[in-house]
């Protein structure tokens, strides 16, 4: 899909929020209503739009922990990584989970209450996932940046 500066708009004010009313949004980036609710669809429907979320405070709900864990695998065949990549998905507090290049195979993101809960996640749900090789962990002492907007071009 071809995005214009409108487009761009539309996308850069839903990032911001994503709960904007059509009417608002139109207002917004100078659009009336109906060939803004348009273009919103067509963003959806492309799939540049992939889906709408409410973002939550984790220590509000009680997960203050983040935690980065690196995996290597015994093998690194198509095989064992979508094995892998099956099992690790099945987990709730597996929030991001990426492929990786250099001295492990996958770096996992987490979140959990304490560090109670991290052990429990490590032995009952991580190591019992075949081909797992290492496992090393880094805390998160602080989050310096967290954000979910993608740097989009400017909008002419």
């Amino acid at each position: 899909m071809n995005l214009d500066g409108t487009d761009l708009r539309i996308l850069d004010e839903l990032q911001r929020d994503g709960a904007l009313s059509n009417v608002e949004l139109s207002r917004r980036v100078h659009l009336s209503p109906s060939p803004c609710l348009a273009r919103v669809k067509a963003l959806e429907a492309s799939g540049v739009v992939a889906r709408y979320v409410a973002l939550i405070n984790a220590q509000a709900v009680g997960l203050s922990l983040n935690v980065f864990i690196s995996i290597s695998l015994k093998s690194q065949s198509k095989a064992a990584l979508a094995e892998f990549e099956q099992r690790i998905a099945e987990h709730e507090e597996v929030m991001e989970c990426y492929l990786m290049t250099g001295d492990s195979d996958y770096l996992i993101r987490v979140a959990v209450a304490d560090i109670a809960a991290l052990e429990r996640f490590i032995l009952d749900q991580l190591t019992p996932i075949p081909g797992i090789e290492q496992i090393r962990s880094s805390f998160a002492l602080k989050q310096v940046r967290y954000k979910t907007a993608l740097p989009l071009p400017r909008a002419s």
